[in-house]
């Protein structure tokens, strides 16, 4: 089984994303970011490149032919597909989930991450994607992003 963290009252979900994925990075820990929309997506890939000054965090689209050796990999199709292969220098990567359901073939993966932001839409959509990986016998995890956890 995956272990499946949920970090509730995020101000906005993708700048938080965007912090989750350099403190990835810098742990030398490899992510695959997945989302179904490719709105989304793209704007999360344009804020990665912008929304700190002074840091960078290397990421592709797992199409290009240097995702299996960067260390953020985004994809709009199976996570479980771009997932570059773990090595004795490279531990297997997490899934840091921006889609509003629950990714396909999420149990690849050791650990999968979920930021739900303050949003009134957001926190529907996370409660359902909740619920869905209980049904699929999971014990989701609930953290607080400055603040009481809820789910």
């Amino acid at each position: 089984m995956a272990r499946i963290d949920f970090a509730f009252g995020a101000p906005d979900r993708l700048r938080t994303a965007c912090q989750v994925a350099r403190k990835q990075y810098l742990a030398g820990q490899p992510l695959v970011v997945y989302c179904a929309d490719p709105v989304r997506l793209n704007a999360f890939d344009r804020m990665l490149w912008a929304f700190d000054d002074i840091s960078f965090v290397p990421h592709v689209l797992a199409t290009d032919p240097l995702a299996a050796e960067t260390p953020v990999v985004l994809t709009a199709s199976d996570p479980a597909a771009a997932v570059p292969p773990a090595t004795a220098d490279r531990p297997a990567p997490w899934l840091l989930n921006l889609d509003d359901h629950c990714p396909p073939h999420y149990d690849a993966f050791p650990r999968i991450l979920e930021i739900v932001s303050a949003d009134g839409e957001d926190r529907p959509a996370a409660r359902q994607r909740w619920r869905d990986y209980q049904a699929r016998g999971e014990s989701p995890n609930s953290h607080a992003i400055g603040g009481k956890a809820t789910n």
